[in-house]
C-alpha cells in the first residue's frame, strides 16, 4: 500500500471521515456522483464488468448504470475495508467485490473488465507508462477506459505555489500535465483518446468547499475528526485555490478505448 514516512496509509480512518463529510458517503474526491455520471457521459454500463476504485463509485455503477458487476481495487486497507462493510449493508456484495494489493501489476486477468473506470487516483502513481499498459491489459478488446484525475498544466518544475499545495496535501502525488497523460495511453495502445478540461468547474466547487469547512461544516466534521485536522484542511484547500485559480492545478477528464483487434 502506498505508505507515508512512518508507514501508515494515507488514507486512514480520519482522512476517510473528513472527505465523505465533504464529499458524500463512500466518496473519496469531489462531485459526488453528478461528476461521476460526467466521466461516464454517453457509455453504456448495463450488463459490463467494471473495473474500478473502491467504494461509492463502485456501488453507483452498479446501482445507477446497471453494471453487472464492479470490482473495486486499491492498495489502501481502511479504503476497502470500509467499501466492503458499505457493499454489506447495501446488499450489493454479490454484484460488488473489493481487492487490496500493494502497488505494482494489477491482480487482475488479462481482459478482465469490459470498463476500466478511476477517479482522482492515478495521481499517486509515477509510472504513468506502466499504469496505462496495466490498464490496457486487463481491458477487453473493444473495452474503454474512463476516469477522472488531478493533473500539472505542465511538465517540469512545479511552481512555487504548486510545490507548498502538495506539501500541505501530505500525499504521494505524481501530477503529469495533458499531454503526458494522453501519450502514455497511446504508447499503451489505447485509440480515440480525449482528454478534457475541469479547471474551471472544479475551481468553483473548491471555492464552495472551503466556505463550507470555514463556515457550516466546521463544526460536525471537526466532531468526526478534530478540529486541528480541520484548521490543517483549511490551509490545504487555500494553497489549492490558489494554483486551480492560476491553472496549474488542472483535473481533468479521460477517456480511451482498446482497439477490437489488438496487433
Amino acid at each position: 500500500m502506498i505508505e507515508t514516512a512512518d508507514g501508515e496509509p494515507e488514507y486512514d480512518d480520519a482522512a476517510i471521515r473528513f472527505l465523505e463529510a465533504l464529499w458524500g458517503e463512500g466518496y473519496l474526491s469531489p462531485g459526488g456522483p453528478d461528476e461521476v455520471d460526467r466521466v461516464v457521459e454517453g457509455l453504456s454500463l448495463r450488463g459490463k464488468t467494471i473495473g474500478c476504485g473502491s467504494g461509492g463509485i463502485a456501488l453507483h455503477l452498479v446501482e445507477r448504470h446497471g453494471a453487472a458487476h464492479a470490482t473495486g481495487f486499491d492498495i489502501e486497507r481502511p479504503v476497502i475495508e470500509a467499501a466492503r462493510k458499505r457493499a454489506a449493508v447495501r446488499g450489493l456484495s454479490d454484484r460488488a467485490s473489493f481487492v487490496q494489493a500493494p502497488p505494482g501489476a494489477l491482480p487482475f486477468t488479462d481482459g478482465a473488465f469490459d470498463v476500466v473506470f478511476s477517479k482522482d487516483a492515478l495521481l499517486h502513481v509515477p509510472d504513468k507508462d506502466a499504469l496505462f499498459a496495466e490498464i490496457f491489459r486487463v481491458l477487453k478488446p473493444g473495452g474503454v477506459f474512463a476516469a477522472s484525475d488531478w493533473l500539472i498544466g505542465h511538465d517540469g518544475e512545479p511552481s512555487s505555489e504548486m510545490k507548498a499545495y502538495v506539501a500541505a496535501e501530505g500525499l504521494s502525488f505524481a501530477m503529469a500535465s495533458p499531454a503526458r497523460y494522453a501519450q502514455a495511453m497511446r504508447s499503451a495502445g489505447f485509440a480515440d483518446v480525449a482528454v478534457r478540461d475541469r479547471n474551471s468547474w472544479y475551481r468553483k466547487v473548491a471555492r464552495g468547499e472551503l466556505e463550507r469547512l470555514k463556515g457550516p461544516l466546521y463544526e460536525t466534521a471537526a466532531a468526526a475528526v478534530g478540529a486541528a485536522y480541520i484548521d490543517k484542511n483549511i490551509k490545504t484547500w487555500e494553497a489549492m485555490k490558489k494554483v486551480l485559480d492560476s491553472g496549474e492545478h488542472r483535473p481533468t477528464h479521460l477517456r480511451g478505448w482498446k482497439p477490437a483487434v489488438v496487433g
